[in-house]
Parts: C-alpha cells; sequence; structure tokens
C-alpha cells in the first residue's frame, strides 16, 4: 500500500547488482522492492568491485534504483546533494572503506541516519579487536539508528558499550519471489545454500556430508561459490557454484528438506536469523537447522522447525519422519513467516523507527551542520 508521505531513501549498501558470494543482495533487492511498493523514492549507491562487476545478476526491475561509484571521492562529488537531502539514509555492513562513508554521511545527511548491520555478531567481534575495515566505535553513537540483523542480548552490549541507538531489524522475504511450487520434482532429500565459510564448514560436514555417507540412496545438493577444491565430497551430494536469485525458490522447492547453518559467532550471539531461513520457510520447504538462542522466538522448534545436532539427528528426519508431518511442518513455517518476517514488515518497522528518530531530533547538532 503506497504511503501518504513517501520518503526519500539512500541507501549505501555492499551490493544490490549481484548475489555471487554474499548474502546481502537479496536482502536489499527484497527491501527495495517493498519501499518502492510502499510509494518510497529509494536511491541504492554501490562501489564499482571488480569481483561484482563480472558477476551480475542484477534484476531488470530495480536497475533505475541503483548508481555505481569508483571512488570515494566520485561518491561525494556526485552524491553529496542527495544524501543531504534525503530523510533517511541508511550505510551497510562490509561497504568498501566503510568508514569513510559513514563519517561522510553523518556530516552531510540532514534527514535520519542508520547503520544496517546485516553481520552484527561479527562487526561486534571485529571492533573489540579494532580491526573492523567498514565501522569504528566512533562513528555508532552519531548514527540515528543502528539496525541490527541480530537481535536478542547482543542489543544491549551494543547500547552499553558504544552508544548505539540499537534496534533489531532482521532480513525478510518476498513473498512474490520465494513461494511452493507444487509441480516441482523432490530431486533432492536435503540441500544447502551459502557460501563457503570456514567456520560453517564443520556444520556442513557434520550434518550434511555425514549423513551422506551413511545413507547412500539419500540425494543431497550444497550450492555456492567459493568452496576449496581439496574438500572431499560425497559421491551423492551435488555440487553447484551458484544459484542465481531467481532461482532460488525453484532450488528450495526441488529439496524435501533444506539446511540451516549459522557461523560461529551468530550461534554464540544467537538472535541472528539468515535471509535463507525465511527464504526456504517462504516456499514451505522444511527446515533442519542448527541450534542457536532466540530460534525458538523466530519459529517453534518442532512444528515449524527441525534442529539437528548430530548426524543420526538429520538421518532420523531425512529416513523416518511421516511425510504428512514433514509437509506439516514446511506449512507451519511459512505461515509463520507470512505473518511476521516478508520485507513489507521491515518496512513498515523502518517508517515507524524513523517517525520516531525525526520526532525526537528537535535540532541538527552542530558537529552536522558544520
Amino acid at each position: 500500500m503506497t504511503r501518504s508521505n513517501p520518503l526519500d531513501v539512500v541507501i549505501l549498501g555492499l551490493s544490490l547488482r549481484s548475489s555471487w558470494g554474499n548474502g546481502h543482495a537479496t536482502t536489499y533487492r527484497a527491501l527495495l522492492r517493498a519501499m518502492l511498493r510502499a510509494g518510497h523514492r529509494v536511491r541504492f549507491l554501490e562501489r564499482d568491485v571488480p569481483w561484482y562487476a563480472d558477476n551480475d545478476d542484477m534484476p531488470g526491475d530495480l536497475a533505475g534504483s541503483t548508481a555505481l561509484y569508483g571512488s570515494i571521492e566520485e561518491l561525494c562529488d556526485v552524491h553529496a546533494d542527495e544524501v543531504a537531502a534525503a530523510d533517511l539514509v541508511i550505510v551497510g555492513s562490509y561497504v568498501p572503506e566503510g568508514i569513510a562513508v559513514g563519517d561522510w554521511v553523518q556530516g552531510v545527511a540532514r534527514g535520519v541516519t542508520a547503520f544496517y548491520d546485516i553481520d552484527t555478531p561479527v562487526t561486534l567481534a571485529r571492533l573489540e579487536r579494532d580491526d573492523c575495515e567498514y565501522l569504528h566505535a566512533s562513528l555508532i553513537p552519531g548514527y540515528d539508528l543502528y539496525l541490527s540483523f541480530t537481535g536478542g542480548p547482543l542489543l544491549e552490549t551494543l547500547r552499553q558499550r558504544y552508544g548505539a541507538h540499537a534496534l533489531p531489524f532482521y532480513c525478510a522475504v518476498d513473498p512474490e519471489r520465494y513461494h511452493p511450487d507444487p509441480d516441482a520434482e523432490q530431486a533432492f532429500d536435503l540441500g544447502y545454500m551459502g557460501t563457503y565459510s570456514a567456520d560453517r564448514q564443520p556444520g556442513l560436514e557434520r550434518l550434511l556430508m555425514a549423513p551422506a555417507r551413511a545413507f547412500g540412496e539419500g540425494r543431497f545438493v550444497v550450492a555456492g561459490p567459493q568452496y576449496p577444491a581439496e574438500i572431499d565430497w560425497p559421491d551423492n551430494v551435488e555440487r553447484r557454484e551458484h544459484v542465481a536469485p531467481a532461482a532460488h525458490a525453484h532450488f528450495y522447492n526441488a529439496q524435501r528438506f533444506t539446511l540451516n547453518l549459522t557461523r560461529a559467532d551468530m550461534v554464540a550471539a544467537g538472535w541472528s536469523p539468515s535471509v535463507r531461513l525465511f527464504e526456504a520457510a517462504a516456499c514451505g520447504t522444511p527446515i533442519i537447522s542448527d541450534a542457536w538462542p532466540g530460534l525458538d522466538r523466530i519459529l517453534a522448534p518442532g512444528s515449524e522447525i527441525l534442529i539437528a545436532r548430530e548426524p543420526g539427528d538429520v538421518l532420523d528426519c531425512l529416513r523416518d519422519l511421516p511425510d504428512a508431518r514433514r509437509r506439516a511442518i514446511g506449512a507451519a513455517a511459512r505461515r509463520r513467516v507470512l505473518a511476521e518476517h516478508t520485507a513489507d514488515h521491515r518496512v513498515e518497522t523502518l517508517e515507524q523507527y524513523v517517525e520516531r528518530s525525526a520526532t525526537q531530533r528537535t535540532a541538527i547538532p552542530a558537529w552536522r551542520a558544520s
């Protein structure tokens, strides 16, 4: 539904044009589409990085909302006026030279400024080591909003230790693009999609590769780039280097179950649902997930999601779970996600955050006006 008071929004994010090797693109794409549906005017500014240029899968409907810049100097020269005039300016995690970008935004923007952290536990770990290249602790209080992909206790850490106005802002899904396909052939018993990560790999070994070796007649698939060549994949595990976002729903619908794995920092922090979790659930594909605090507040274990700690837990699901219960779990997860975790829900939340923040800002601070 179009809002009566649309916002002018500028987002400086890691990537919108390429989903290769990052989960940010699909998150931003869903958010932008929902903002545009709501009547907001949105501009996404992206650093022109060779990797993303070489792996461009930008959907045509968003191309007009995007602009590339080649350097900080070009960003400042070309886009200062629109950043200054925007009602909301968002700087995302992992933006190249993000510290310089954030410092510039805080000095130029006259509207509400926000840092959108799609990697909060990783960011905090790096801040504590003083090696976070996209955010410096001194910038955090200068953002009007700290939109955190992670909820729960970590928000209080951000508030107390760093002076952040930290608020939960989970990833979300676009239900127009992620939905069940009753005609899809379920070619795989279990699949996983994710870029290689050293701290996620033990979970993949334990919860997919070990079950694949034990269940020789089972069919498995792992999709994602950057996996080392020396990995010894079981014969019944199909490897796909990349699945384009337009094919994500088909990928999930081709699985009897899909696996959700979480990076170590995010397991420790809890409350960190990935965009893949919501996408699979929106497709009605039953999810087997590793365990972490706060997961039960997103999806109910046993009725909306299945939890696995050991290979045997996965094998029990694949071999013994009645199909009627399997399908009921997938359907229940879909209902929950459509009721709470769509991109339209996130835009409504963001509108509320911005309205409150704008109301609280009674004057432009001197450091921002200078």
